[in-house]
């Protein structure tokens, strides 16, 4: 199952219905959100548009800091996800997007990366503890 980003069968401004001039297509077909979470790293590999391969990242518990003061990148272990802004339901289930926030042994850091497409979770670091 995949979800459709097609437009044809909206309906116009007065409510009616729009007719549909042709079929989906192959190319609008989307695909599901990863929904990155905590736990042993887990990677599924998909065929992108073009033949490229795209990583999605499923669990994963370490992630790159970046210190802007110091300019260096440390590897470090995730210990919690504080808050993600993207979605209310992702902040009470801990799922990591671009944006989130989260705990590190270094101190607070945000996301940089986008897990579900890039495969790989950056941050940089926010704040110490």
């Amino acid at each position: 199952m995949s979800v459709w980003h097609g437009n044809s069968r909206k309906k116009k401004q007065t409510g009616g219905r729009k007719r549909a001039y042709r079929v989906k297509r192959n190319f609008e077909k989307g695909s599901f959100p990863a929904e990155t979470t905590l736990g042993e790293p887990r990677r599924r590999s998909v065929r992108g548009h073009g033949g490229q391969m795209k990583v999605k990242l499923l669990k994963e518990k370490f992630v790159s800091v970046t210190d802007p003061k110091s300019g260096k990148i440390e590897k470090t272990e995730i210990l919690r996800v504080i808050r993600n802004k993207a979605n209310v339901d992702y902040n009470r289930r801990g799922v990591i997007t671009k944006g989130a926030e989260i705990e590190t042994s270094l101190g607070l850091a945000r996301v940089t990366s986008r897990p579900g497409n890039d495969g790989v979770i950056n941050a940089v670091l926010i704040g110490k503890d």
